[in-house]
């Protein structure tokens, strides 16, 4: 059985205003087209497929239309569940419809699947499941699959799912315990003549961060051991983390990480798809599959000046990608010069100024005993090194007022 593993669409974001949907639209293609070039039979989607739980209409669209493309006339199983971004009922929502397509959307926790009522030979069949489990029969694959499918489950949506099986002693347990608990109950679902699968969308303990995700823990109150997982599972597909990464070789435990970068923080990403090949009983095999679809994200530090930016664009540096500009000036640059600046490429989505003093000016403050200097003037100096620019009057009357009501200059305490 071959599975293809993704997640963390964020369907409707943007980055620094700008609309992504054009690249999104892109991905789908590209992961439609991988789907179709590499025979996948299955497709598990790990979470926050949308940025917002009101996700604009297009966004909407554009992952109903990638579930009827991935489906493959319910020729190929695909089996969502919700993230931390999504609204359950707004992803479930289709399921009546999405069940009949081979499709399972999963929103909450205590949900179980919709099951197949019409016999078929080719055409995906759930055959049996419960609240996050299920099995699936694919066209072709002479081994179904089991799939225990764990929506995000923040803690009320985690007692909610364990209350009426878990004991009082067992629900005081820490959440890491009580998804290892959890995961090790519903695997008894898993057969040796089964491919055993495991999707959610959780932190797991020495996952790498970035700052485009939102986090999901408090002071480390939701973090889940990479021990938690069960022993007999084939493979661990999990989402909330945009970063690819492998935290466990048995079971594979991986994050297929995001399909696009949704921050600065994750210039210079390689951003991918995994697939995995499992046979009962065998080793499985994996390929991390890399997406092409999407713009990269740069981060330029003009040390030099807008010459050096000048420069860089003629050489045609990171051409396509969005960039992250610092430059770094001598002085208070004029602001029809930094539109200037701002113009010399679409791509520049931020540009952020840097004042550096030249070393003589430097040396020359550094000969001023702060004592010497008035409030007034303590204030100006911080003013213009932060912001790059003199305080104007009305600014300078205002510290000068707040600086009377609090105990005026020269009081001591």
């Amino acid at each position: 059985m071959r599975i293809l593993h993704t997640a963390d669409w964020h369907f409707g974001r943007q980055l620094e205003g700008r609309d992504r949907r054009i690249e999104q639209t892109a991905f789908v293609d590209e992961l439609c087209h991988i789907a179709d070039e590499r025979e996948v039979d299955l497709v598990l989607i790990a979470g926050d497929v949308y940025d917002s739980v009101n996700p604009p209409a297009w966004a909407e669209e554009l992952f109903y239309d990638a579930l009827e493309r991935l489906s493959s006339e319910g020729r190929r199983g695909v089996v969502v569940i919700a993230g931390n971004h999504d609204q359950p009922e707004r992803v479930r929502a289709a399921a009546p419809l999405a069940t009949k397509h081979g499709i399972v959307l999963l929103g909450l926790p205590k949900e179980a699947p919709l099951l197949t009522q019409e016999a078929s030979t080719d055409r995906v069949q759930l055959v049996q499941g419960g609240p996050s489990w299920l099995e699936m029969k694919i066209p072709g694959c002479a081994a179904n699959a089991v799939i225990l499918a764990l929506p995000y489950p923040s803690e009320s949506r985690l007692k909610e799912l364990l209350s009426e099986s878990f004991t009082q002693e067992q629900m005081q347990l820490a959440f890491s315990e009580r998804i290892a608990q959890l995961l090790a109950d519903l695997s008894v679902h898993f057969r040796e003549d089964t491919v055993n699968l495991v999707t959610s969308h959780l932190f797991v303990m020495g996952g790498k961060e970035t700052d485009s995700e939102r986090p999901i823990q408090i002071g480390g109150a939701l973090t889940v051991s990479p021990q938690a997982f069960p022993k007999n599972a084939d493979y661990v597909a999990l989402g909330h983390l945009h970063r690819l990464q492998k935290l466990s070789d048995k079971p594979l435990v991986r994050y297929s990480g995001s399909p696009i970068s949704y921050s600065f923080s994750e210039a210079g990403q390689s951003k991918a798809v995994v697939l995995v090949e499992v046979e009962p009983g065998q080793e499985v095999r994996e390929e991390i599959i890399y997406l092409t679809s999407a713009r990269p994200l740069a981060r330029w530090r003009a040390t030099e000046g807008i010459e050096q930016v000048e420069r860089w664009l003629e050489e045609g540096r990171d051409a396509g990608a969005w960039i992250d500009l610092e430059l770094h000036v001598s002085g208070v640059i004029d602001p029809a010069e930094f539109q200037r600046v701002r113009k010399l490429s679409d791509d520049f989505l931020k540009i952020q100024r840097v004042v550096v003093r030249e070393e003589r000016e430097e040396e020359e403050e550094q000969r001023v005993e702060l004592t010497e200097l008035t409030s007034d003037q303590l204030f100006k100096r911080f003013y213009e090194r932060r912001r790059g620019a003199d305080p104007d009057e009305q600014l300078v009357a205002l510290f000068q007022r707040l600086l009377a009501e609090t105990g005026g200059e020269g009081e001591e305490e």
